[in-house]
């Protein structure tokens, strides 16, 4: 009779786990859509971007900032708790510019030259442009060799 009671525990905390990620992946695939429709995993909309042609990915950062800065003024003041349960923590960082300089060249060098940032090239792939298999692995590769060099470089 114990095993029974057993299996049943078991296979309800994978439903729950099952379910909880379920809400992750309707939530990637609404981002996506967004993306999408919003036209900012455009090349094109990068590229106007980065030669001063139009507002247009500006108005959707400056939006996404915006709303960042009230989502999280809304979670230090309320107190909330994640998905698991446990108090959501953040820590303040350190002050710092010659660390923000650096890995943000980096960052706009590769967005540049990709004309793709991380968050879009899910949604790139997803959208059938395979090719940005390629920006995928070159990015993990460099969150590998970031994890490698870290202590050596300036923080």
């Amino acid at each position: 009779m114990a095993p029974k009671v057993l299996e049943k525990k078991k296979t309800s905390t994978v439903n729950q786990q099952l379910l909880k990620g379920t809400k992750f992946v309707v939530l990637g695939i609404l981002f996506g859509i967004i993306m999408t429709k919003s036209e900012a995993v455009s090349w094109y909309r990068i590229q106007e971007m980065f030669r001063f042609q139009s507002f247009h990915m500006y108005g959707i950062i400056g939006s996404a900032l915006g709303l960042g800065v009230i989502i999280m003024q809304f979670i230090k003041r309320r107190a909330l708790i994640d998905y698991s349960g446990q108090p959501i923590n953040l820590p303040t960082k350190p002050k710092g510019f010659t660390n923000y300089i650096l890995g943000g060249t980096i960052f706009g060098l590769g967005w540049a030259l990709t004309g793709a940032c991380p968050g879009p090239v899910f949604v790139l792939i997803g959208n059938g442009f395979t090719v940005f298999l390629v920006v995928l692995a070159s990015a993990v590769l460099g969150t590998f060799v970031y994890g490698v060099l870290r202590n050596k470089l300036p923080h």
